[in-house]
């Protein structure tokens, strides 16, 4: 069956950056059977949406977003809408009841049913990817691994994306370096857990491929690691990561909760998570590190709350993600007693974030007056731009506000910058020299 003629698709990203990866990839095999993959839904026959279903609130913004794109349905704007990803993966049976307009569904990975329902050939599929509407050409995603072997009581990945399978080194070196000649500046590795990397292989093998990326990318490229699991870090890896030259010095490490009785109950083992950051530190002062943790799960007691203020207290963190517990669905969390008033949850965590821009305050602080590699994301009608150094991850961090200079900013580059003003978020900074070819 041949590709429909003149259609036009726009495919749209929500959710994490694992879906943004997934959403090139669905791109790159559209455009290889003739399908003009377009910028935006105004000028789009068909849109694809690729949707996140982990939390509730997601799967309720990710419904209004679908239900807009309904309406253009029905005002003739629109010939056909794809749902495809985690929430289709994950409620699809019951959606296709509730939501008829939707002409197909597919899951998280079934790039051969989304050519099937356009009416094109999957004969021609590919790993390849293609620059996804809307993503920056600088910094792009590497999806190391799919699915997850953890069994945390509260999540619903392992039942929505399935068990860990991890990449072999040699495509993934590949398709950075095809990244890499397509503008990439900046590559994030990505996963569920990418310190799980390799183990359902027999091995953890985030080092030699760490190793792999460094021995073939230019050495100007930045790789970012995102997503570690606190058992799977020690020190020889914070060590390569700390002496990298490439690699930055930042690593997002989930802990969820530093009581170890929450910890067990949400099955989850964290080792001596104190001497993982306390080692990070010792290795490099600046080490960057981020976390998330979550508040008001079952059974949470006010010392357990206090275990957690304490725990953010003594490590300080650069940056911490957190929010409420959600009884999600098909979990187990779900079901078990002591469930925490809702009105406790959002106190809990104005505390916890109260305390944390404290510390992130401080820790922002301690750079006025450094000279950072700054990474150029955008350029502003007056000159002035937006760029963020090691210690800021693309769309989930600060950004360092470069002041307008002698120096033309353009996006995609390195320059030298001096921190001049420190905020909660977000720094300020002049800019003293053009780009360099190795991070700071």
């Amino acid at each position: 069956m041949g590709a429909p003629a003149n259609k036009r698709i726009f495919c749209l990203s929500l959710g994490c950056s694992k879906n943004i990866v997934d959403s090139e990839r669905i791109a790159a095999n559209l455009s290889d059977v003739g399908l003009a993959v377009v910028s935006e839904a105004a000028s789009a026959d068909i849109v694809i949406v690729n949707t996140c279903g982990f939390v509730r609130s997601a799967v309720e913004e990710n419904i209004a977003v679908i239900l807009d794109l309904i309406e253009m349905k029905h005002r003739g704007s629109l010939e056909k809408i794809g749902v495809v990803g985690c929430l289709a993966a994950r409620y699809g049976d019951d959606l296709k009841r509730e939501l008829p307009e939707v002409d197909f569904w597919a899951g998280c990975e079934d790039i051969a049913s989304i050519l099937m329902s356009l009416g094109a050939s999957s004969s021609v599929m590919s790993n390849r990817r293609s620059l996804a509407p809307g993503a920056s050409a600088h910094v792009r995603y590497l999806k190391i691994s799919e699915g997850c072997d953890m069994a945390c009581s509260y999540c619903t990945i392992p039942s929505i994306r399935g068990p860990l399978r991890s990449r072999p080194i040699a495509e993934l070196t590949r398709e950075a370096k095809c990244l890499a000649e397509t503008g990439a500046a900046e590559i994030c590795l990505v996963a569920q857990d990418l310190s799980s990397y390799g183990t359902d292989k027999g091995s953890r093998l985030l080092i030699p491929l760490l190793d792999a990326l460094e021995s073939s990318l230019p050495a100007d490229i930045w790789i970012r690691l995102l997503y570690l699991q606190p058992s799977g870090v020690d020190r020889a890896l914070l060590e390569r990561v700390a002496g990298a030259r490439q690699v930055l010095p930042y690593l997002d490490i989930p802990m969820q909760h530093a009581s170890p009785r929450i910890l067990g109950m949400m099955n989850r083992g964290g080792g001596d998570m104190v001497s993982i950051f306390e080692t990070a530190r010792a290795i490099r002062p600046d080490f960057a590190l981020r976390t998330t943790c979550m508040v008001g799960f079952p059974g949470e007691t006010r010392a357990d709350f206090a275990s957690l203020l304490r725990f953010i207290e003594r490590v300080r963190f650069d940056r911490m993600g957190a929010f409420e517990f959600s009884p999600e669905e098909g979990t187990a969390a779900a079901g078990f007693p002591g469930q925490v008033p809702e009105r406790t949850k959002k106190s809990r965590l104005e505390r916890l974030m109260s305390l944390q821009e404290e510390i992130s305050l401080s820790r922002q602080s301690a750079f006025v007056g450094r000279e950072l590699e700054v990474l150029v994301d955008a350029v502003n009608g007056d000159g002035s731009a937006e760029g963020r150094s090691f210690r800021e991850a693309p769309e989930v961090d600060g950004v360092i506000d470069l002041a307008r200079s002698e120096i033309v900013f353009r996006a995609g580059e390195k320059v030298r910058a001096v921190i001049t003003e420190a905020f909660e978020h977000d720094l300020s900074a002049r800019a003293v020299g053009a780009k360099t070819a190795v991070p700071a």
